[in-house]
């Protein structure tokens, strides 16, 4: 199996371009937590002229709001949240300079344009393994929206933290290939393929 390269955050465009679709990554440094609320939000900002609560420059933000943490630790599970509820504010945080989107399931067309216009890059964390992704998180410090609860705006630090690249700059994208080579697959098993 594959080695996961470890790669140092925040993205750089050079980091950027050296990863493809299927590439297996530990992510290690600071990224942004937000989810759908704190997305309109920062959409509300930028309508009224008002900077971001936070530099999107080079940064990656994690879809994903925290279960309440048990004691002794510093966050609850860590899970990511379903990407597409974030599609309509995405591009124009990419626009400004946003890196990299962790989450899962695919993004619609809108997305996937602005990742490859803007050189970007989105990953996949493993869906139903928040308890786990939890112990890579080695740090947690609420940014702003705190009224908002688990979906305020956070910064993590993390230590070899999982993912995949789904979606590559040059806009190679799993949730496109990877279902039309198990369809082929499953034909052949069929029989309805020589």
């Amino acid at each position: 199996m594959e080695e996961r390269k470890r790669i140092t955050l925040p993205l750089t465009k050079e980091t950027i371009g050296g990863l493809h679709a299927g590439d297996r990554l530990l992510l290690n440094g600071k990224m942004y937590v937000a989810r759908d609320a704190a997305h309109q939000r920062f959409h509300e900002a930028l309508e009224q002229g008002k900077t971001l609560p936070f530099d999107p420059d080079g940064a990656v933000i994690y879809y994903m709001g925290p279960a309440p943490a048990p004691p002794g630790e510093i966050i609850g599970s860590a899970g990511p949240t379903t990407s597409h509820r974030m599609d309509a504010y995405t591009p124009e945080l990419l626009d400004l300079g946003l890196a990299g989107m962790i989450g899962k399931g695919a993004r619609t067309a809108p997305v996937l344009d602005s990742i490859v216009r803007n050189k970007a890059v989105y990953m996949a964390a493993v869906g139903g393994a928040g308890a786990l992704l939890q112990d890579r998180i080695t740090s947690v410090r609420t940014v702003c929206y705190e009224d908002l609860g688990a979906e305020a705006l956070r910064e993590i630090e993390v230590e070899d933290f999982p993912v995949t690249v789904v979606v590559d700059s040059a806009g190679n994208d799993l949730y496109k290939t990877e279902p039309a080579k198990f369809a082929g697959a499953w034909k052949k098993l069929r029989g309805d393929e020589e």
